[in-house]
């Protein structure tokens, strides 16, 4: 006992730290390269259709149904829990790619009843500015303003738009934050859709 101890101590002790042994792998034999062949053929049309049935049942697979499947099939039963953990890879893809859709048709639709959104209320605020121009006209202009008689012509009664009272300088203005708005929603969507 003491001498094999002062052996291997020995042989430790001749081996240059830091180095380790080189393994070799074992050359496989002509018969190994046939069976693994074997056990990596394709699947025929009957194997994938009874393999999808049995995944339409139940998409997890346990280590007993594995093998009855195998057996069934005639297949290696890694080979039938590699199919089904593919499968199962596959139809996780194809979920999230349906879900994906779902998710880009229902933003698109609130991108689209957003623009008709921002499409009323430019059309309501203009219906509101030309209303509170006519009872402005129709008031007579009683917010120190000139007052009109009936004959004379609507161009010497002098308003103080809606515009002025909001702090812009003209109508030119309006146009602006009309046209800011909508520069805005265009580049909402180029950013949107990558443009």
């Amino acid at each position: 006992m003491l001498l094999s101890s002062l052996l291997t101590s020995e042989l430790y002790s001749q081996m240059p730290q830091g180095e380790s042994k080189v393994r070799r792998r074992r050359k496989k034999a002509k018969g190994d390269a046939a069976s693994s062949e074997a056990k990596k053929r394709r699947l025929s049309d009957e194997q994938v259709k009874f393999l999808e049935m049995n995944f339409g049942k139940e998409r997890k697979l346990e280590s007993g149904r594995k093998v009855h499947l195998a057996s069934e099939l005639g297949l290696d039963p890694k080979q039938v829990a590699v199919w089904f953990q593919n499968r199962r890879a596959r139809w996780k893809n194809k979920q999230m790619e349906e879900e994906y859709q779902r998710l880009k048709s229902m933003h698109d639709s609130v991108v689209l009843e957003k623009c008709h959104l921002e499409n009323e209320v430019l059309r309501l605020k203009e219906r509101l500015s030309e209303t509170e121009e006519e009872v402005r006209k129709l008031s007579g202009g009683t917010n120190g303003t000139a007052v009109a008689s009936p004959s004379s012509p609507p161009s010497t009664v002098t308003h103080q738009p809606l515009y002025q009272e909001l702090g812009m300088e003209g109508e030119a203005d309006l146009m602006y934050l009309s046209e800011y708005n909508y520069n805005n929603y265009l580049m909402d969507l180029a950013s949107l859709y990558g443009m």
